[in-house]
């Protein structure tokens, strides 16, 4: 059978199952009774003077013993896994008191929603600008086996593709719609899709990639990706500025934008309004009027009045 290209696609090697083991209270019991057993053996035959019967009981004795390794305790959210003699064996997700072979090597793994925060990375997004992105991910294993078998040390594997995922997913979008038209216009850009989200407007679709992404990593560790957040985003410190002022050419852009539009439409109703009152101006009247109306309308500073004083053509 052929490997998939991609490594992050390969399952896990070992699948796990239900191992042996049974309700441990009973077992316990049984042991105390065993043991009792061989304490009542050896007591009758020291009375009777008897070695062989007491030498006999020393045989349940033993045993209670062995058998007494094999019990332990298992919190809520919590897996043994077994190995006989490097093997594994199987599993155990029962919580409470529990028996198996009392020859198995047992290894304790937690189900319980873990959370690592990933802190902020510098990196360069889609449009080549270099930024600091941090995230944080909760995360939980959902197998016990493949976890323990798969990877020598599963938090830190979580850790490190982690990190690797955010990487990815963050070289892959551009940091605002801004950045997008930039590179789009230029022909030395790097190629950045229009119908991509951004990391700053993109919300649930850039998390819902950061999850995927991650989850392909880890799912060969047994491990189930809960939630994926981002957490910090920002221009690195270098061009922070240089971002900050183009944010602010932007909105000046946008202000004065409206301003212009909307001194348009009082020049037009001003104009109206004469024409519906019988004052009709000469063409070179109305531009005139028009450009003086606009100047005070658009200009950021209060006009001063000329009165003029001459005699009308």
């Amino acid at each position: 059978m052929n490997e998939p290209a991609d490594p992050r696609q390969r399952e896990a090697a070992v699948a796990e199952r239900q191992g042996l083991a049974v309700n441990g209270y009973a077992a316990l019991l049984a042991i105390l009774v065993l043991a009792a057993a061989g304490v009542a053996l050896i007591a009758s035959g020291t009375t009777a003077e008897n070695p062989g019967q007491s030498a006999l009981g020393f045989l349940p004795l033993a045993l209670s013993a062995i058998l007494l390794r094999g019990v332990y305790v298992l919190a809520p959210n919590e897996s043994a896994v077994f190995l006989l003699f490097g093997s594994y064996s199987g599993s155990d997700s029962q919580t409470g008191l529990r028996l198996t072979n009392p020859f198995y090597t047992r290894s304790k793994v937690s189900r319980r929603l873990r959370t690592h925060e990933i802190a902020a990375l510098k990196v360069n997004d889609a449009a080549g600008n270099p930024i600091e992105i941090g995230a944080a991910v909760v995360w939980s294993v959902s197998d016990a086996a493949a976890a323990l078998l798969e990877i020598d040390d599963y938090e830190s594997f979580v850790r490190v593709q982690s990190d690797a995922a955010l990487r990815r997913i963050a070289g892959s979008h551009a940091y605002d719609a801004e950045e997008v038209a930039i590179a789009q216009g230029s022909p030395e850009g790097p190629p950045v899709p229009k119908s991509r989200a951004t990391l700053l407007d993109g919300g649930d679709e850039v998390v819902q990639g950061l999850v995927r992404e991650l989850q392909d990593r880890v799912r060969r560790a047994g491990i189930r990706i809960e939630e994926a957040r981002i957490t910090h985003l920002a221009y690195a410190p270098e061009i922070a500025g240089a971002m900050l002022r183009r944010q602010q050419a932007e909105a000046v852009l946008a202000a004065r934008r409206k301003i212009v539009a909307g001194a348009v439409d009082m020049v037009e109703d001003a104009l109206a309004a004469l024409e519906r009152k019988g004052l009709s101006l000469e063409p070179e009247r109305r531009t005139a009027m028009v450009a003086n109306l606009l100047v005070v309308l658009v200009g950021d500073k209060d006009a001063t009045p000329v009165i003029n004083t001459g005699a009308m053509p």
